[in-house]
């Protein structure tokens, strides 16, 4: 069994990143911008909006954070989202997710500029992905690209099981590993919560990839001697025996896989560093589309 490092990963990209930055810098006195939207006051999206801006920081780019409360109007938050689109200091935007429930997640994610969807979460720009034009793609979808790739895990011709159907990670995953790139040439199987034989469909999968959102759902029996299990899930449990009360868990039962994969990532430490990593490297496209760079 060989650990699918994404710490360790995504440090080496935000080390490219970093060099490529400072060129910039020297050279146009310019870095790439990413301005995040940030509705109400929820924990969990406040301390990912930290990260993004730590992470912006440590690469050289500049991160602006727009606080909105969480009641602010629907019309408010796409007036603001409507004046990050014209302001041409701004490279990339994004809104944290989830929103309340007076506001329409789809009006919100429709208003951003495609040029600045660095989530790849736009019509337009899932369009072009499904199509295999050169777009931004979503993060999380992206980060596991880049894992296939830098560990040189084949996928050409091989079985690939998805398990979740999310617009977020399943189904662009599951096209742009069938695309004809590398990584991609994939066989794929696209599995749900209805999905009928979903245990003998997972337990054929060259690599399995578990975004399902239940906690260890993925079993023993679910995967097969020397797959690659990618593992996108992040659940927070009890534990009493920790000093913190909790400890973090993916959507499969790690000590148990873990004796059968030949690859496999750990939650946390696997995807997430990856997907926040990804975000980067669509912000820095995103600047140099701007600046004519390619």
């Amino acid at each position: 069994m060989k650990l699918i490092d994404g710490k360790q990963t995504a440090a080496a990209i935000k080390e490219e990143i970093k060099s490529e930055v400072s060129g910039y810098i020297d050279q146009k006195d310019q870095s790439p911008h990413l301005a995040a939207i940030l509705v109400g006051e929820d924990a969990a999206s406040e301390t990912y909006v930290s990260h993004k801006e730590s992470d912006c920081k440590s690469v050289g780019m500049v991160s602006s954070i727009y606080r909105l409360s969480k009641d602010v109007s629907e019309l408010d938050l796409l007036d603001t989202i409507d004046f990050i689109n014209n302001d041409d200091d701004v490279h990339g935007l994004i809104v944290q997710l989830p929103l309340p429930r007076h506001i329409s997640v789809d009006r919100v994610i429709d208003t951003i500029d495609p040029a600045k969807d660095v989530d790849g979460f736009h019509p337009v720009n899932i369009g072009r992905m499904v199509l295999g034009h050169p777009t931004y793609l979503p993060a999380t979808p992206y980060g596991i690209m880049e894992l296939l790739k830098r560990y040189k895990i084949e996928t050409s011709g091989k079985n690939v099981v998805v398990l979740g159907r999310s617009n977020i990670v399943g189904t662009p995953l599951s096209i742009m590993l069938s695309r004809k790139t590398t990584p991609g040439n994939a066989t794929v199987t696209l599995c749900h919560s209805k999905s009928a034989g979903l245990k003998e469909i997972a337990a054929n999968a060259d690599i399995l990839i578990a975004a399902i959102g239940q906690a260890g759902f993925v079993t023993e029996d679910m995967v097969k001697v020397g797959a690659t299990v990618i593992d996108v899930g992040i659940h927070r449990v009890a534990a009493p025996n920790t000093k913190s009360g909790f400890k973090l868990i993916g959507d499969v039962d790690f000590e148990n896989v873990v004796r059968k994969a030949a690859y496999i990532t750990p939650v946390p430490g696997g995807v997430g560093p990856m997907t926040r990593v990804a975000l980067l490297l669509n912000t820095l496209k995103a600047f140099k589309l701007k600046m004519g760079i390619i």
